[in-house]
């Protein structure tokens, strides 16, 4: 799993998020290639969700997914970064001749939490700033936060976010004006919010989407 870092927060000096740390940081990101251990096991738990969970993906064959993926290194390891931060991603659906992939876990990924919504909102909390936020973290993974429509579609799969949220795709004309979106699911319903961007809680990450 890597750290994720973001120009404003990175530090001189040796220890965590300085310089070293981030220029080992960025050699990693450029590789995006995974071990074949690695490879074996990412797929191997992927296929074992796949198989548990076939009301998410009726009339697809996990087959044509491997296939997929495995010819892909670098979406497979956009998916082991989903993965490795508590997403426990699998397929959704099929459109325009991709595998759709949607974070699943029950609760928000417990290793994306605490983030703002995106890099100005990080920037601009002047005290206590948090060292991740989520529009960086999701680019850095290789993948897109969820708009409220994936969000919905989600929410029509299972029953997430019953004890935490996610901040998910913010309009523009929202983001303007310095506010942010999220969602959760209570009551039996889903519920979508607003924040301050800069807001960021123990309780909230984002969950993202990737097309193979």
């Amino acid at each position: 799993m890597c750290r994720f870092f973001t120009p404003k927060t990175i530090k001189r000096g040796s220890g965590p998020g300085g310089l070293d740390s981030f220029f080992i940081f960025m050699g990693l990101m450029s590789k995006k290639k995974l071990s074949s251990q690695e490879r074996e096991e990412l797929i191997s738990t992927l296929k074992a969700r796949f198989e548990k969970n076939k009301p998410r993906h009726k009339g697809i064959e996990w087959a044509k997914v491997q296939a997929r993926l495995e010819a892909d290194p670098e979406k497979l390891w956009s998916l082991h970064e989903m993965e490795s931060t508590g997403g426990e991603p699998d397929v959704v659906g099929y459109d325009k001749g991709e595998f759709i992939f949607f974070d699943c876990s029950v609760e928000t990924p417990k290793d994306r939490r605490n983030a703002c919504y995106d890099r100005e909102a990080q920037t601009s909390r002047k005290e206590h700033p948090p060292k991740n936020n989520a529009l960086d973290m999701a680019s850095a993974m290789g993948i897109e936060i969820l708009t409220e429509e994936q969000y919905r579609e989600l929410q029509q799969l299972g029953n997430f976010d019953m004890k935490t949220s996610s901040w998910i795709k913010t309009p523009a004309d929202i983001r303007k004006l310095g506010g942010a979106i999220f969602a959760d699911f209570r009551y039996g319903h889903v519920f979508i919010y607003h924040n301050g961007a800069q807001s960021y809680y123990a309780a909230r990450g984002f969950r993202g989407s990737l097309r193979v």
